[in-house]
Formats: C-alpha cells, structure tokens, sequence
C-alpha cells in the first residue's frame, strides 16, 4: 500500500522555446500532451513498481494557453489505484519568463496499466489517500472508471447490432 506522495512527480519544468509555438505564437497542445505522458508514466511505474503502459486518456481540458518565454510546471500523482489499473491526474501551469505570473493552463486524467515481464496486466499496490484533497481525487477517479466502463459496455452493444 502507498500514498499519493510516494510516486507523485512535482513541479518538473519546461522551458518554451520558439521551436514549440504553433502559428499562433502559443506552446504546440501536442508537446504539452507528450511531456504530460512522460510524467504520468514516471508516477504510473514508481507506484507499480515497473513498467506500466498509458491504456487511455480520460480527458484533456486546455484551460489556458501558454505563450514564447513561459516555463511550464508539471504536477501529476496517481489518484487511484484497481487491479492492474491506475489514473494518473495532471496539472500544468506555465508561469511568465519573469516569474511574476503563475496559471493554470490544464488538466487531464490517465489511465495506466501495470505489465509483467510478459506484456500481462498485474496487480499494483492500493493507493492510500491521506489529505482531504486526496481523499476527493480519489473518490472522483472511481466516479471516471464507472463512466468510462459504462460507456465502453454502450459502444459494445451498438457494435454488436451493426
């Protein structure tokens, strides 16, 4: 059994360059997305304790976009943990070249899946939420897992008719 800080991955930062703007002058969604993997896949294998494989990604909600000259800070803990399954939440924020501004420029939620040294899903360890913040993350994640299963039985049944 751990706790949320045990794997958790906290502010790890990017620097923008001009390279990583899209045509208009704001950071390419696709990097974020991709340094937002990588992060979660740190947290997803620490609690595992090996290797875990991105099974899906829940939602991605740009809040904001960030500009040339931020620093972008990544947050990511695993939220909860099944079976073989765990999400992973992400927070991003970009703060000015200065320093001066911090924000909130998004949030996702990922699923992973722990493997063994045969491709298998195997069990990970229980998560322990401790914080009253925790403690609602974690309860938020199972209320994602019900409709994400809700809605893979749903396009089931439609494929099944076709």
């Amino acid at each position: 059994m751990h706790t949320v800080d045990y794997s958790a991955v906290r502010e790890q930062v990017y620097m923008v360059f001009p390279n990583d703007l899209n045509a208009n002058d704001t950071v390419f969604g696709g990097l974020i997305m991709a340094q937002m993997d990588r992060f979660a896949a740190v947290c997803a294998d620490r609690h595992a304790g090996g290797v875990c494989v991105t099974a899906s990604v829940d939602a991605v909600h740009f809040v904001a976009p960030a500009m040339r000259g931020d620093v972008l800070i990544f947050n990511a803990s695993v939220n909860r943990a099944w079976h073989s399954s765990m999400e992973v939440g992400v927070k991003v924020d970009a703060r000015s070249y200065d320093g001066e501004q911090r924000r909130h420029i998004l949030s996702a939620y990922l699923t992973f899946v722990a493997l063994d040294a045969k491709g298998r899903p195997r069990p990970v360890p229980e998560l322990t939420p401790v914080s009253a913040d925790e403690q609602r993350r974690h309860a938020e994640a199972q209320l994602r897992r019900e409709s994400r299963l809700q809605h893979a039985e749903r396009l089931k049944g439609l494929r099944a008719c076709s």
